[in-house]
């Protein structure tokens, strides 16, 4: 029987992230053999992956894989936890799917799951996760991914907050240099700050502006400075009040956020830069993803937890 050290448990909990202990027992059980160990370890990370499902994971980050300036995709992978999120070898599997994802042909993310592991083309997309569910021991999740692809412009990526938020800006233009693109970087930036939901109000169906109109009509009717007012008055207020509402829902109405007037909006912004370099810019879509919107969050009481670990 071989002498298990603590350098060798050392060792395979770097390689695994596994526990200090699954490490000793998993070396104890393979008589020292650290390919065999890992295996090990593998295999019952498996087991656990599965008893995991039911549980959240609404951490993680977004990643982007770019090929030049003509294609992109921004991918978000969940964890369990933030501290998992920051680890390394989460963080470049993480990139490994967005590389995946730039090149993808799938139409959905079953169909992105399904597909060879560019890594390692004998595994799919799902098997490549459960492995790196065994080796991390906890749930993860490739919960989403897009791809947007030029078609008469450029791409440009920004990803804020360490991969809290990722952003993709298509844009048609017929100029592609340093100033366009930057122009077109600080409106990834604007994405991802003011959270728009549109690019302009042309993209904003009558049916969204007719229900605003309604919960706007409402407020009114509360309001007792509007008691009395003229039906030509009311109506006013209720166009004015949406207009601005949809000014800061939609991208090229929004104040852009380094104007040095403050006053000046994206569109404007856009149209000036366009100016300088002989050219139209326009903004044809964006892509914004933002770490775990949409999912609930455990609230869990750490030090409980502990306690109830040591019994």
């Amino acid at each position: 029987m071989a002498e298990i050290t603590a350098a060798m448990v050392k060792e395979l909990r770097e390689q695994t992230g596994a526990g200090m202990m699954d490490c000793k027992k998993a070396l104890s059980e393979t008589n020292g053999d650290m390919e065999a160990a890992v295996e090990v370890l593998r295999k019952n990370g498996q087991a656990k992956a599965v008893k995991k499902e039911g549980r959240i994971a609404a951490e993680g980050i977004c990643r982007i894989a770019a090929k030049g300036d003509q294609a992109a995709a921004v991918v978000e992978v969940n964890s369990e936890t933030d501290f998992v999120a920051k680890n390394e070898t989460f963080q470049q599997f993480v990139q490994a799917v967005a590389e995946q994802a730039v090149e993808t042909k799938a139409a959905d993310i079953d169909a992105f799951l399904a597909e060879p592991w560019k890594e390692d083309p004998s595994k799919t997309v799902n098997e490549a996760l459960v492995d790196k569910i065994a080796v991390i021991g906890e749930k993860l999740s490739i919960r989403r991914f897009e791809k947007v692809e030029a078609a008469n412009g450029c791409v440009v990526t920004y990803v804020h907050g360490g991969g809290r938020i990722g952003v993709i800006v298509d844009a048609e233009t017929s100029v592609v240099n340093d100033a366009v693109k930057e122009a077109l970087t600080n409106i990834a930036m604007q994405v991802a700050a003011l959270y728009p939901k549109y690019v302009s109000t042309s993209d904003i169906s009558e049916d969204y502006k007719a229900h605003e109109r309604e919960i706007i009509a409402a407020q009114i009717e509360q309001d007792p400075k509007m008691a009395g007012k003229p039906e030509k008055v009311i109506s006013g207020a209720i166009e004015g009040r949406l207009n601005k509402e949809l000014k800061e829902v939609c991208l090229l109405e929004q104040v852009y956020v380094k104007a040095e007037d403050g006053k000046q909006n994206v569109a404007k912004y856009l149209e000036q830069v366009g100016k300088e370099n002989n050219t139209a810019i326009t903004v044809k879509r964006f892509v914004r993803f933002e770490t775990g919107e949409g999912l609930e969050k455990k609230n869990e009481d750490f030090a409980a937890e502990v306690a109830a670990q040591l019994g």
